[in-house]
């Protein structure tokens, strides 16, 4: 496991940034950059063909920004597998990305170490979102809560046990292997999971966990 290695498109205008993070990446975690671009326009313009497992896009670029650039790329290639990058952790962004679809949220400012966990989780089929960002979340939706907790009421003790483990990231296969049954039996839980919340993506799931205080961090 830890020996895998992923090919990265990586997108950020900035180019020491770029140039630090892509180091980083195939020196330390043993990963391939195998495209680079410095703000939406030209990371579409790569984009087709491209052989990248994950790619890493910057939110803040000049020309077009990380938000309109994952829009146009998830509406050409839904099964794209995204985890944006931010300096800072606003709320707003965020939902904007989840909305959209994106499997992970970084902050820049994170250890190499949670980076490539992100890539590796996301490779695999999970999600991630950065540890700092998931505490400002709770605080913020805590605060906002309209006191819809009755919703976690239709959720049975083994759905609400998937939807944590979803929430640290974990596939079906893996969910499956942890509680010891099968992986069909996990998507049926998970499909009735989305039904039951009127959640769209795990990213969605996440943010109603956080909600409705179903997780901790």
């Amino acid at each position: 496991m830890e020996n895998e290695s992923y090919s990265i498109f990586l997108v950020d205008d900035h180019t020491l940034f770029r140039n630090g993070l892509k180091g980083l990446l195939e020196h330390v975690a043993h990963h391939r950059v195998v495209a680079e671009a410095a703000d939406g326009i030209e990371f579409l313009e790569k984009l087709p063909g491209c052989p990248a497992d994950v790619i890493l896009l910057d939110i803040d670029m000049p020309r077009m920004n990380g938000i309109e650039a994952a829009t146009q790329a998830l509406e050409r290639y839904p099964d794209l597998k995204i985890i944006t990058l931010s300096m800072h952790g606003d709320e707003d962004y965020y939902f904007k990305m989840v909305s959209l679809g994106v499997k992970g949220f970084l902050l820049k400012s994170s250890e190499i170490d949670e980076v490539t966990t992100a890539i590796t989780t996301v490779a695999r089929g999970g999600s991630y979102f950065s540890q700092e960002l998931l505490r400002t979340l709770v605080g913020s939706l805590k605060t906002t809560s309209t006191g819809s907790e009755n919703s976690t009421e239709s959720l049975s003790d083994r759905e609400r046990e998937i939807l944590l483990l979803i929430c640290k990231g974990m596939s079906n296969q893996e969910i499956a292997d942890t509680l010891f049954i099968s992986k069909r039996t996990v998507d049926k839980h998970r499909a009735n999971i989305l039904a039951k919340t009127n959640c769209r993506n795990t990213a969605n799931l996440v943010v109603y966990a956080i909600k409705h205080s179903l997780v901790e961090i």
